[in-house]
């Protein structure tokens, strides 16, 4: 019990020291005193990361758009907490709005865009995103307490790389020690797939792959160069098995407290942000996949087509996992790949 109390005074301690140092931030900033709003936003990324630069350029749009009325302070790189924090610090208020990997707490069916091959390239998943069904399941965040005003694809789709052999079938896996993040998807499609899920922070798996602790891992080919995976492995698979949502998640009330004309400037600007998001992540993939293969000691090869049947029918057991455990229904499933393949929506 004592433990319990100490941790929640700690955390309300730090949420008080917070609330102060963002607010001497304010008074300290000649430019916010002639602002209706200020807009407080972070993310753990640094300002160099594609998500961070995104948010300049929604900083830069949204106060030219209202005429100076939002002021947005942006804090990158992690210097107001990690994103299990920052979500906690929207929900409370102390921060307006922030982007990261913990967008089920503001609708857990946020867990659909996870779903393995859930659609098959970038045009299917910016259709999606930008989809009235997406929409739907924006809105659906306001009973936990958040506004969120457009939803961008997370960083592209996800590789597989490995020490072992090239991957062309779903039996190349079995057996193997593949990393995966702390996230039940990547858990249950890493099973599905035969291979034996190792749950790792990502600082740690260059040397865990160096060590032969795991055998191989996937994720975005940018974390992949960024982190140097490709020196420590021998093949890269490219099967574009899986990519995730980007929402943008606002404090409701804050959202609420604004004129209706400042919403809808708010919610432009936003959408407009998310699509520039996706626009630059995609551009860069291409980039980051090339650099990767320059690597002379890296194997490459792409799975597509006919190819990807076996892929596709191995993981079928982890739609029925999230459906079981009701957090999505077969017709949702069904229906977001409807609106992916949907030819007459322009992405």
């Amino acid at each position: 019990m004592f433990n319990s109390r100490k941790s929640t005074f700690c955390i309300s301690l730090y949420k008080c020291v917070l609330l102060l140092f963002l607010a001497l931030l304010s008074v300290s900033c000649s430019d916010n005193t002639s602002a209706e709003f200020v807009f407080r936003y972070s993310n753990e990324q640094p300002k160099d990361a594609l998500r961070s630069k995104s948010m300049i350029f929604f900083k830069d749009q949204l106060e030219k758009r209202s005429d100076g009325r939002i002021k947005v302070d942006l804090f990158f790189g992690g210097v107001l907490g990690n994103e299990r924090e920052l979500m906690d610090f929207v929900l409370t208020g102390v921060l307006q709005g922030t982007r990261g990997g913990y967008f089920a707490d503001a609708n857990p069916k946020f867990m659909l865009f996870t779903l393995p091959f859930l659609v098959d390239n970038w045009d299917q998943a910016q259709r999606l995103v930008q989809s009235e069904f997406a929409m739907e399941i924006n809105r659906g965040a306001r009973q936990w307490g958040f506004h969120v005003p457009a939803i961008g694809i997370s960083q592209g789709f996800r590789a597989h790389t490995n020490n072992k052999k090239p991957i062309t079938h779903p039996d190349d896996l079995k057996g193997l020690k593949m990393r995966v993040p702390s996230q039940e998807v990547y858990i249950q499609t890493s099973k599905a797939f035969g291979a034996n899920p190792q749950e790792l922070p990502y600082v740690e798996v260059y040397q865990a792959l160096l060590t032969g602790v795991v055998d191989g891992q996937d994720n975005a080919p940018s974390n992949i160069w960024d982190f140097k995976i490709h020196e420590v492995s021998k093949y890269l698979t490219i099967t574009n098995y899986a990519t995730g949502p980007d929402p943008l998640m606002v404090n409701l009330k804050w959202y609420e407290s604004l004129p209706d004309d400042l919403k809808i400037i708010f919610d432009k600007v936003s959408r407009e942000s998310m699509a520039f998001s996706d626009r630059i992540n995609r551009e860069k993939e291409s980039e980051y996949i090339e650099k990767i293969s320059n690597n002379p000691k890296l194997q490459v090869n792409y799975v597509t087509g006919h190819e990807l049947v076996a892929f596709r029918n191995a993981v079928k057991p982890v739609y029925q996992y999230f459906e079981d455990k009701g957090i999505l229904t077969l017709e949702e499933i069904q229906k977001a790949q409807e609106m992916a393949k949907a030819k007459n929506e322009t992405p």
